[in-house]
Order: structure tokens, then C-alpha cells, then sequence
């Protein structure tokens, strides 16, 4: 016989538990750079070429 649970979980721990695997892939993390652009965590601005807040690329004015 498999293993039964004692007593039935609440909705509240059910959903802070299912809030963090069933996180929608299709939506990015995105975080300010300096310039003020959002742009994806650990990659170099397209706008300005900063990462980490260094100069690390010339970027080409359109």
C-alpha cells in the first residue's frame, strides 16, 4: 500500500510550493543597467556595453 498523508495540506503551503516549480519559462528575469535599459542578468548591455558596470564593448550609434 503506498503512503497516505496524515492530514490534508492547505491551500496556502500547496500554492507557495507550486508558485516556485511552476514558474512560466516564457518570462524573463530582467534587471536595470546603468544607462537605464532593462537587459537579462550576467549579459552585456546592448544599449551602452556595460557589464557590471565597466565599459566592456563600443557599441555602434544608430
Amino acid at each position: 500500500m503506498p503512503a497516505v498523508p496524515k492530514r490534508r495540506t492547505p491551500r496556502g503551503r500547496r500554492d507557495r510550493r507550486r508558485a516556485n516549480s511552476y514558474r512560466s519559462p516564457l518570462l524573463p528575469t530582467l534587471v536595470t543597467c546603468q544607462c537605464g535599459e532593462l537587459v537579462r542578468p550576467y549579459q552585456v548591455c546592448p544599449h551602452c556595453g556595460a557589464y557590471r558596470g565597466k565599459k566592456v564593448m563600443q557599441v555602434k550609434e544608430e
